[in-house]
């Protein structure tokens, strides 16, 4: 077969603040001169793999750079998404499509469960003999992909989340008492590692925070906000929402309705269950009166107007080097690392690894940025994630 220079791209999964620079900086890559006459028509399939099963694309060729621009800048998935796992008969009908389309190249924007779908799709293309070269755009806000020392999206939720703890804690001096805030993490704490960001002097909040790394216990939880209580008057807490006992089960997955998608997830951001049940148990183990829980939810992904600068460069030029990795490493199915470079000042490469690096398996929150008390971060992760976030509002206190 002829190779053909068509090329879809789509996103998947959980939207984000910056998923959006990704796909501008992919398409403006794919339209630029270098790459221009290598590359032909450019469709954005709607609703991600199965926009392709069901024939629904954008011509991105006539898209305004003016427009993309403004939709780079815009949170969430501009061209839809899906948590669609492709079957070996779903892939049969994608290549009968790119066949239909000439396609050679296709792009999924997304984090480990895309990636392993567009892995899918490239080992089925491989097996039915069709030239596709096939790249992963990494992609997601619980930054636990293992092919990157950061992923797109969790500077700027992990700025949401500080500033919304920050938020939190001056409401909370106000008003006494505890406030605990769930944070999503289905497996990995970096999110909710990032309320430390939160704190400008020692007695800022959160001055708890539970990660699933640690395995939660109800007696160690009331012991620690009892002495918090002490100790500062009042408590802020912040709770991975993939918390889970010495059985490795997600207390939240327990209390949800067990709805999962096709990759096996159970649903645990659309509900305030874990937020409740502790709050219950502060009020009945803890003595405390005064308690509110809050679950930030899907708030997290797609909030206008508090990105990480940094994060949004990072996602236009991580799609923009997948187009070029595509073209020139001579890799046909492949992931994009984002790769922190060492030396004082923060800086980053960006390098095409194998896409089985970030599909399906994830990472944890590493131990080294666990505090030894277990319901902290230490400095190391602090410095880890600060370049990344940005500076904060500093608020002041009487």
């Amino acid at each position: 077969m002829k190779k053909a220079n068509n090329m879809v791209i789509a996103q998947s999964g959980g939207p984000s603040m910056v998923i959006n620079e990704s796909l501008v900086g992919a398409v403006l890559a794919a339209r630029s001169k270098r790459t221009g006459a290598r590359i032909g028509r450019i469709y954005g399939a709607v609703h991600g793999i199965a926009g392709i099963l069901a024939r629904d694309y954008v011509d991105l060729r006539k898209v305004s750079e003016k427009k993309l621009m403004a939709i780079a800048a815009t949170p969430s998935s501009a061209l839809g998404s899906c948590r669609l796992k492709p079957t070996r008969e779903d892939c049969r009908r994608i290549f009968e499509e790119f066949r239909r389309l000439s396609v050679g190249y296709f792009f999924y924007i997304g984090g480990n469960d895309s990636a392993d779908a567009a892995r899918i799709v490239a080992e089925e293309a491989e097996k039915d003999g069709y030239p596709l070269v096939c790249f992963h755009i990494p992609k997601t806000i619980d930054n636990d992909l293992r092919s990157c020392d950061h992923t797109p999206g969790f500077g700027s939720a992990a700025r949401f989340v500080a500033s919304a703890v920050k938020g939190d804690d001056l409401d909370n001096r106000a008003l006494g008492g505890v406030k605990i805030d769930v944070v999503m993490g289905r497996d990995a704490g970096f999110l909710t590692a990032a309320s430390a960001l939160a704190r400008e002097r020692p007695d800022d909040g959160p001055h708890l925070i539970y990660l699933p790394e640690v395995p939660f216990s109800e007696d160690r939880f009331v012991k620690d906000v009892k002495a918090a209580m002490k100790k500062y008057g009042r408590c802020v807490i912040a709770v991975s929402e993939g918390i889970r006992g010495k059985d490795g089960v997600a207390i939240g997955a327990k209390l949800g309705s067990g709805e999962v998608d096709s990759h096996g997830n159970v649903q645990m951001s659309g509900t305030g269950a874990l937020g409740d049940a502790l709050a219950q148990l502060v009020k009945t183990k803890a003595g405390v009166k005064r308690v509110r829980a809050d679950t930030f939810g899907y708030l997290q992904r797609s909030f206008p107007g508090v990105r990480s600068r940094t994060d949004a460069e990072e996602a236009f030029f991580a799609g923009a080097a997948a187009v070029r990795a595509a073209l020139e490493s001579g890799v046909t199915k492949g992931t994009i690392g984002i790769l922190r470079e060492d030396g004082r000042a923060y800086r980053v490469a960006y390098a095409a690894r194998p896409i089985a690096d970030a599909a399906k398996e994830t990472r944890s929150l590493p131990r080294e940025f666990i505090a030894k008390n277990g319901h902290d971060v230490t400095q190391a992760f602090i410095d880890y994630a600060r370049p990344l976030v940005g500076e904060l509002p500093a608020c002041a206190v009487i």
